[in-house]
């Protein structure tokens, strides 16, 4: 890959001054069901910096914003007799899966049905906002970004993450081509635009940069085992591969960040307690890249141990000292399905330092 030319640099590359970023980890999703309108809203009154679509294709080409394109956990679509024959089982990224699929959906038909809480037992105070919601399109979503960015007299960034794009390039429905022409229509893709695309992949952020030329900052998300478009192409490297610090100075050319699941960025000890930083922050920092690690939660199930404030899965516990743990190690942002929570951590984190 070719380095960027100067009319190309990132809007959001690493700057030392900046303050750090709370994403609204599909919207607001802490309190609304995700990935609806509503959900992003309430990110953006709750003083997030970002709302973050996930974003999969329809039988018709049209992107909308679900985290997976398997949709029976965030839909009412078993409560439709109409589409019962679309259960089906698929094989994405190497697992078999059933349900039903956005890619056998119109649009229209996508637009009849409702989305639902898909952590009923963990977030029942959520569901009674099932059944109210459509599933948005990303065009809608970026509609209702420079809404609010007018009406909050602030910029408001859209951070979008492709889901399973060489899945879908496999039935003929490329992502990459239409979030292209979704940011240009909505005068997103150009310098210093409140736009970040991520992915789990490697080879579509290179597409996007090499092929279509988009101007916005690109940031490859990490995790545990393999990107699925290097296993297809039989390429050996691993999550772990690309995140050393002589792989993060070769792929600068490529990204502007990495998005890291947390423990990457500080692990768990034996007993569940948050133990001490790796080397990732800095490795990363050293090649130029922003890091902004994933997914913070205020329920007890999804902290570690000593910070939890009962027994109980869904109670909240001290979400804001996990957060400023991360902060301590130096991250450039992070996301939270708690908004709320996360911009209180970030604003009294920056006001100490």
């Amino acid at each position: 890959m070719q380095a960027r030319s100067d009319d190309q640099a990132p809007a959001h590359g690493r700057d030392k001054t900046a303050e750090p970023l709370v994403i609204g980890h599909r919207g607001a999703s802490g309190y609304r069901p995700e990935h609806t309108l509503a959900s992003y809203e309430l990110a953006a009154r709750m003083g997030a910096d970002c709302i973050e679509p996930d974003v999969v294709s329809t039988k018709d080409g049209v992107l909308v914003a679900r985290h997976e394109n398997e949709i029976s956990g965030t839909t009412d679509v078993a409560d439709h007799a109409e589409f019962a024959d679309r259960e089906t089982t698929k094989t994405i990224d190497g697992r078999e899966i059933t349900g039903w699929f956005t890619e056998d959906f119109t649009l229209a038909e996508l637009k009849t049905l409702r989305a639902v809480e898909r952590l009923p037992d963990l977030r029942q105070e959520n569901t009674v906002f099932d059944g109210r919601f459509e599933v948005p399109t990303l065009a809608e979503v970026l509609e209702l970004r420079a809404q609010l960015a007018k009406e909050l007299k602030r910029d408001l960034c859209v951070y979008v993450e492709t889901k399973h794009p060489t899945y879908f390039d496999s039935i003929g429905l490329s992502l990459e081509q239409p979030l292209a022409v979704a940011l240009k229509d909505a005068h997103l893709d150009r310098k210093n635009a409140p736009v970040f695309v991520q992915s789990f992949e490697l080879t579509n952020l290179q597409e996007l940069d090499d092929d279509l030329r988009v101007k916005v900052p690109l940031v490859l998300l990490t995790s545990t085992g393999a990107p699925y478009d290097l296993v297809a192409a039989g390429d050996p490297r691993t999550y772990a591969d690309l995140v050393t610090a002589e792989s993060l100075l070769a792929l600068r050319d490529d990204i502007e960040g990495i998005g890291p699941s947390k423990y990457l960025v500080i692990p768990l000890e034996a007993d569940g307690t948050l133990g001490e930083p790796t080397s990732l922050v800095d490795d990363a920092h050293a090649a130029g890249l922003v890091v902004h690690p994933y997914t913070f939660r205020a329920e007890n199930v999804f902290l570690p141990t000593d910070l939890r404030s009962s027994e109980g899965p869904a109670d909240f516990g001290d979400l804001q000292a996990e957060i400023t743990a991360y902060l301590e190690a130096g991250i450039d942002g992070f996301f939270t399905d708690q908004p709320d929570i996360g911009v209180a951590a970030r604003d009294a984190f920056v006001a100490d330092n």
